[in-house]
């Protein structure tokens, strides 16, 4: 994943995290993780677009100011990412893995 863009990146964890989402059906789940998913669904794609965003800024200070909200984010989704564990929906393998993908995310916004 290093030698891809940052929006390339944030694609490929949304995928991932999308991919273990699908095997739950939404409207069946309680109403604290039907929240939860939903959560994460949409900082996904905020992920995304801060990502691309800070790509094609174009001055530093626009870049810097992407790079402050994509890092925002990517925390936030990390703790949700963790709460979700909590009601086994990620393991403790899918935790390991998208946490480093996070971080390699938020190294990527320097």
């Amino acid at each position: 994943m290093a030698s891809n863009s940052l929006h390339d990146q944030a694609k490929a964890l949304e995928s991932q995290i999308s991919s273990i989402l699908s095997f739950y059906d939404i409207s069946e789940l309680p109403m604290q993780q039907k929240d939860l998913v939903t959560n994460l669904k949409h900082q996904l794609v905020d992920i995304r677009l801060d990502a691309r965003d800070y790509e094609y800024a174009e001055t530093r200070a626009e870049q810097l100011q992407h790079a402050k909200e994509g890092k925002q984010r990517l925390g936030q989704l990390e703790q949700s990412i963790l709460k979700a564990s909590e009601y086994n929906m990620f393991g403790a393998v899918d935790v390991a893995h998208i946490s480093a993908g996070i971080e390699q995310l938020i190294s990527g916004m320097e």
